[in-house]
């Protein structure tokens, strides 16, 4: 099996050069991009996963409703597709980019794409990754954060949203 490549971009995102995951995954200067996507109900609650044990990064955290890996070569728009339907079986047909950021951590620096969507149906998430979903409210989500349940990537995902949503009235 070929090992997954990835695009290593600058500080604006763009593309520097490809290079495979083992190098780019614990080397904080080396920033890649990935998708999220924020999986709403029409109650406005966020679905979350929670992360198998075995990931190495957050393993047993709550996260992101879809985050995945831009591979080398592939238009963002078709790495949300790809994640949203690998991870939970979901298709958007119009998912609705945000806004970018870069979030860092000792381990990783990603160039974050982040997309909204709607979803109130069937949810058929990935067992050998994800060990649970639900739906939270936001509320739920702003009195857990800093208590350890979340990951520190969700924890400032989150924190990016709710200044989104306060400019945008949302």
């Amino acid at each position: 099996m070929n090992e997954e490549l990835l695009e290593v971009v600058d500080m604006d995102g763009k593309t520097i050069k490809a290079a495979p995951r083992s190098r780019v995954h614990g080397n904080p200067s080396l920033i890649h991009r990935v998708v999220h996507v924020l999986i709403f109900d029409k109650k406005g609650r966020l679905l979350l996963q929670k992360r198998s044990m075995s990931k190495d990064v957050a393993p047993g955290k709550w996260d992101t409703s879809v985050g995945g890996h831009v591979n080398a070569g592939e238009p963002v728009e078709e790495a949300v597709a790809r994640e949203m339907e690998e991870e939970l079986g979901i298709r958007c047909s119009s998912p609705r980019f945000l806004y970018t950021y870069t979030h860092s951590n000792p381990y990783e620096t990603e160039f974050v794409h982040t997309y909204s969507c709607v979803h109130d149906g069937e949810v058929k998430f990935q067992k050998e990754e994800i060990d649970e979903v639900r739906y939270w409210a936001l509320d739920e989500i702003k009195i857990e954060t800093g208590k350890g349940a979340l990951s520190d990537n969700f924890e400032h995902e989150i924190t990016m949203y709710l200044k989104y949503a306060g400019k945008h009235g949302e």
